[in-house]
C-alpha cells in the first residue's frame, strides 16, 4: 500500500532567471495546491495520461542510471512495478503556471524511489540542500531542458529557501502575515499556460548579448537582492521602491516572457504606483506576481483578472 506523501506548490518570490547569474533568490511553499502519488485500479483520462508520463520519466531516469550518470540511486524495479499496478500523480497544481507542477512530481518520485535519500524530515544541512538541488536539477531537466532544481527543492522541503549564491543556500524564516494589512503579494492569472523550455531558450539567446549580461549582473541583481533583504526585514519603503525598479527592468528586458496583453497592465501599474507586476517563474503565461500597498485599489484596476493573495503586509 502506498503511504501518501503530499507535495505542495511553490512560488519563487524573487530571483527568476537572475539565480542563473548568481543573484539571490527567495522561494516559498504555496499550500493552496498539492500533489501525491496514488494508485488507480482503472486508468482512464487524466490518470492514464499521468501513468504514461510516469513511464516515460522513469525510462529517462533508468537510462541515466544505466549510463552511470544519474546523481542518486534510483530503485528502477520498484518504480516499474508500481507503474504496472496503476500508479499516477494526482495533482491540483496547474501545469504551465509557474507554481511547481513538475517540481512536486520530481519531489514525490525522489521521496519514494531514491535509495538512501536525504530525508526532508531530518532538517537537511546547507550542504545536503545544495546536493538535493543538484539532483533535482538533473531530474527536472527532463521536463524543461534545463533546470536549476530549485522548484523541486522547495516542493520537497516545504520550507522557504533563501539562495545566497549557487553554492550557498538554506531555509529561512519569513515575516509573519498581517491578516488585516492593506498591502499584499498576489498571483494574477494570465489565463493561459506558459511553457518553460521556450522561455529559457529565449533567455539563453539573450545571454549572448553583452548588454543583457551586464544588465543582469548590475541592475537586476542590485534590485532583486535589495527586494529580498527588505522583504525579510519587512522594510516596506525600500521593498516597494526596489520592486518598482525591478518591474520596470522586466518590462524592458524580459518583454518576450510577458504576454502582449499584459504589457499595458504592467505599464499602468508602474505609472499609477497602484501595483507592480513581476515574473513568477519563467513567464510566457501562467501566473504573474503582483505587489501592492493597497489591495482594494489593485483589485479595482485588475478587475478582469482573478487574483490569489499569497501574503499580506
Amino acid at each position: 500500500m502506498l503511504k501518501e506523501s503530499l507535495f505542495y506548490a511553490k512560488i519563487l518570490l524573487f530571483g527568476e532567471y537572475g539565480i542563473i547569474q548568481d543573484s539571490m533568490g527567495l522561494s516559498i511553499p504555496y499550500n493552496s495546491y498539492k500533489g501525491s502519488l496514488k494508485f488507480n485500479q482503472t486508468l482512464e483520462g487524466d490518470t492514464l495520461t499521468s501513468n504514461e508520463h510516469l513511464q516515460l520519466f522513469g525510462s529517462y531516469l533508468a537510462d541515466l542510471k544505466s549510463s552511470g550518470d544519474l546523481l542518486f540511486n534510483f530503485d528502477v524495479d520498484k518504480f516499474n512495478i508500481d507503474i504496472a499496478e496503476g500508479m499516477c500523480f494526482d495533482s491540483s497544481i496547474p501545469q504551465g503556471f509557474g507554481v511547481g507542477s513538475s517540481g512536486a512530481l520530481v519531489a514525490a518520485i525522489y521521496n519514494r524511489y531514491a535509495v538512501d535519500k536525504i530525508d526532508f524530515n531530518t532538517k537537511p544541512s546547507s550542504k545536503q540542500i545544495t546536493s538535493l538541488k543538484t539532483i533535482f536539477g538533473q531530474m527536472e531537466s527532463y521536463f524543461h531542458g534545463k533546470s536549476s532544481g530549485l522548484d523541486p527543492l522547495i516542493c520537497y522541503l516545504n520550507l522557504p529557501v533563501l539562495i545566497k549564491s549557487k553554492e550557498r543556500m538554506g531555509t529561512v524564516g519569513l515575516p509573519s502575515n498581517n491578516a488585516t494589512g492593506k498591502g499584499a503579494i498576489f498571483l494574477i492569472n494570465s489565463g493561459q499556460p506558459g511553457k518553460t523550455e521556450p522561455m529559457v531558450n529565449i533567455f539563453m539567446e539573450k545571454m549572448k548579448q553583452e548588454g543583457f549580461r551586464n544588465m543582469l549582473k548590475q541592475e537586476f541583481k542590485k534590485y532583486n537582492d535589495a527586494c529580498i533583504q527588505a522583504f525579510l526585514k519587512r522594510d516596506i519603503v525600500p521593498l516597494f521602491s526596489n520592486i518598482k525598479a525591478l518591474s520596470s527592468l522586466a518590462l524592458k528586458n524580459f518583454s518576450p516572457m510577458i504576454p502582449s496583453v499584459f504589457h499595458k497592465l504592467w505599464k499602468e501599474g508602474i505609472e499609477s504606483n497602484a501595483y507592480y507586476l513581476k515574473l513568477c517563474g519563467s513567464g510566457g503565461g501562467g501566473y504573474f506576481l503582483g505587489f501592492t500597498q493597497d489591495l482594494d485599489e489593485a483589485q479595482k484596476r485588475l478587475k478582469d483578472y482573478p487574483l490569489e493573495v499569497v501574503f499580506t503586509f
